[in-house]
């Protein structure tokens, strides 16, 4: 029993240490204009998560100068930020932590 218990907790571990850290793609790519829950040069993450679903954010992140005339923005001046498929679910999950904040 204790193997089988010992054997769980390290997979556990294994797959948490595999998942990327979305305060930490935020932090290298986000930083200079968002804040959390602060306006900055960008709209703070608690404005961006009232607002807007995960799927929303990623098609932003991927494709911003698509994306703001359907958001009702008049202008974009957010560049396209090369992001791998799990850095851009890893911000995204990371934006939506600050819905109601």
């Amino acid at each position: 029993m204790k193997k089988i218990i010992a054997v769980i907790l390290s997979l556990i571990s294994f797959l948490s240490a595999n998942e990327l850290d979305g305060k930490k793609v935020f932090e290298t790519y986000c930083w200079g204009c968002h804040h959390q829950s602060a306006e900055a040069f960008g709209p703070s993450f608690s404005e961006i998560a009232s607002k807007r679903t995960y799927e929303e954010i990623q098609a932003y992140i991927l494709d911003p100068e698509s994306m703001y005339k359907a958001f009702g923005y008049k202008r974009t001046v957010m560049t396209k930020i090369k992001l791998t498929d799990e850095e851009r679910e890893a911000i995204a999950k990371y934006v939506l932590l600050y819905k109601g904040k």
